[in-house]
């Protein structure tokens, strides 16, 4: 490991909550695909399989930032606990539900419990922002995390199935469910690294959501996850059309595994200057690699396509993590982190069932413009709101330095 992450893992406890996190996130690849398989395997019913996935992941996207801003109120093991106790009652409710072939409403309520399930991801980032505010090392730590994130997406997706199409068709959903169960109660026992919460008051009994800022990055990211969620889904549809289906899974883990490599590098680079026109130019990476793929003619080269697309996600998902910390107060972290995650999972969700629709019209290679059309209307998003990221907002509880000052001492 380079030196840069060696020296982040310096600091007492890092170790074990970052791993606490990995283990924790692996659900967010695993419970929605391996929902879809249990259902289709157990009942041969796509379309309920797919409405019950995209009900997880709305639910997730109504749920999520609520329970972040309990924990930045309350600190993270007084809420984390039973937010995630209520989503293993509700995960082993659709397990049971789906096995003994009971009433489909009771599947969708289960599906909506699924939703309270904490964004670890934001959980983790929190605790190394309270470690290295202000410091190069923060921008390290988010890369290291988006790295992680990926990891979650190439292997959870691979568990879940596998496991699911091998052994019985509850495995993926209930693996998952150990690894949020085990990961949550690791992490939550760890009292060392957890951010203080702030007390109600603090952030005016206001929603993040309400700061300039995170508004453009959030609508900026609705129209991303667009992007994400068609393109796993053409990619399937395409692999299919050209009889290799089975290769998709391969072809997305490249995709997933560009952006591993150019977040690892990212880390390691030290930027002076703000970091919004980074940002501007990730967003615009993002959009111009979805070109190539609307004249792909074989899986070989859409491989490749995707790996080079997938080296522009993580360093602006980097950026981004780097742009909230000026935009929303510190009272509010892991509630303006998580409502990216849901501004992606409503995307992935828009986009998914978009591109359905244009298979079903035009086929896969026509679906292929979907996140194109997303990626251009990132962009446009991101132009129209670049003056707001250009106001960093005080913080309560802390301090936010402006402009330069704060970019010679902090890495972005």
């Amino acid at each position: 490991m380079p030196s840069p992450y060696r020296a982040l893992f310096a600091a007492p406890g890092s170790r074990t909550f970052s791993a606490a996190g990995f283990v924790g996130r692996m659900p967010l690849s695993m419970m929605g695909i391996g929902v879809v398989t249990m259902i289709s395997q157990l009942t041969g019913r796509y379309g309920l399989a797919g409405s019950l996935s995209a009900t997880i992941a709305l639910a997730a996207a109504v749920i999520g930032p609520q329970v972040s801003r309990l924990v930045d109120l309350h600190g993270q093991r007084r809420v984390l606990r039973p937010a995630t106790l209520v989503a293993l009652v509700a995960s082993a409710g659709i397990l049971l539900a789906a096995h003994f072939r009971w009433p489909d409403w009771v599947l969708f309520v289960c599906a909506v419990g699924i939703g309270s399930v904490p964004s670890l991801g934001a959980m983790i980032r929190a605790r190394w922002a309270a470690l290295y505010s202000g410091t190069p090392q923060l921008h390290t730590a988010y890369s290291f995390e988006s790295v992680i994130d990926e990891v979650c997406f190439i292997f959870g997706p691979i568990l879940s199935i596998g496991l699911s199409t091998a052994w019985f068709p509850e495995a993926g959903p209930l693996l998952a469910a150990c690894f949020l169960a085990v990961g949550v109660f690791w992490l939550t026992a760890q009292r060392a690294t957890e951010p203080a919460p702030h007390p109600r008051g603090q952030d005016g009994g206001r929603t993040a959501l309400r700061a300039p800022g995170l508004q453009v990055l959030v609508a900026t990211f609705v129209a991303t996850g667009a992007i994400f969620g068609a393109v796993d889904v053409v990619t399937v549809a395409f692999a299919d059309e050209q009889g290799h289906k089975g290769a998709a899974s391969l072809v997305l883990a490249l995709y997933a595994a560009g952006s591993c490599v150019a977040g690892l590098v990212f880390g390691l680079l030290h930027f002076r200057g703000r970091p919004e026109p980074r940002w501007l130019l990730g967003i615009c990476a993002m959009a111009v690699s979805m070109i190539p793929l609307l004249l792909v003619g074989n899986l070989p080269f859409l491989a490749v396509a995707l790996f080079v697309a997938g080296l522009s996600i993580a360093p602006t998902m980097i950026t981004t993590m780097s742009l909230i910390e000026q935009h929303v107060p510190r009272a509010q972290l892991t509630e303006g982190m998580t409502w990216i995650s849901t501004g992606l999972a409503v995307g992935v969700a828009l986009g998914s069932s978009v591109a359905g629709w244009v298979i079903d019209a035009a086929g896969a290679r026509a679906g292929y413009g979907v996140p194109a059309v997303s990626g251009a209307v990132a962009v446009a998003v991101g132009f129209l709101g670049y003056r707001r990221l250009k106001r960093p907002v005080p913080r309560r509880g802390g301090s936010v330095e402006h402009g330069s000052e704060r970019e010679e001492r902090h890495v972005a």
